[in-house]
């Protein structure tokens, strides 16, 4: 254990998603040594990050104003809505140019060890643009783990209505991966989702 004021620096950077004790170690080391690192212009971007980023009204998604550049692009294909647990999975899911269409943030996943169902998502919001919308197509891509499946089953099974196709984005084994090296229900999901070479 260090001085106070260093152990609690140490502890505020562990309390960051995926900084373990190394690394916010690190982390405090960095700026308490590092005399030419400024940390006033971090805690300014902190400041002016949490009074000015918004959700969008209509998605979710993380933006500077009510509305978000995806929900205001007229040029989105308005018939499809990709559902996803986070704003970053919005990016990640961008960084690949295979959808135009627009998108749909729950805020995270149902995890009953976590306290998180249904209500603690927004799946209402969900289901009110696909009342008031000419959406054809949902596609579920939540992530592929235990919490992600049950979200994805959940509103599979919600979102059951005529006129309205309901989709999962394909799992399977990734590019560059040895199939000795995958799990049962990888592999499983590879052998579901096959398809045909012509």
């Amino acid at each position: 254990m260090y001085d106070s004021g260093v152990q609690d620096l140490i502890d505020e950077f562990g309390k960051l998603p995926g900084v373990g004790p190394k690394s916010a170690q690190r982390i405090a080391f960095f700026i308490i040594q590092n005399a030419a690192y400024d940390p006033t212009k971090l805690s300014e971007l902190l400041d002016t990050v949490r009074e000015k980023v918004k959700f969008c009204h209509i998605c979710g998604m993380i933006s500077d104003s009510d509305t978000c550049g995806f929900c205001s692009d007229s040029k989105r294909n308005q018939a499809l809505i990709c559902v996803v647990e986070e704003a970053k999975d919005v990016l990640a899911i961008e960084r690949t140019r295979e959808f135009r269409g627009l998108y749909h943030v729950l805020g995270g996943a149902i995890s009953p060890i976590d306290g998180i169902g249904p209500d603690d998502l927004r799946i209402s919001e969900l289901l009110s643009r696909l009342a008031n919308s000419s959406v054809t197509e949902v596609i579920i891509a939540t992530d592929p783990n235990l919490e992600g499946e049950a979200t994805a089953t959940y509103l599979s099974r919600l979102l059951h209505q005529p006129g309205l196709s309901v989709t999962r984005l394909a799992s399977g084994l990734p590019v560059g991966g040895d199939l000795e090296y995958a799990d049962e229900v990888t592999l499983g999901r590879a052998f579901e989702g096959r398809r045909s070479f012509s």
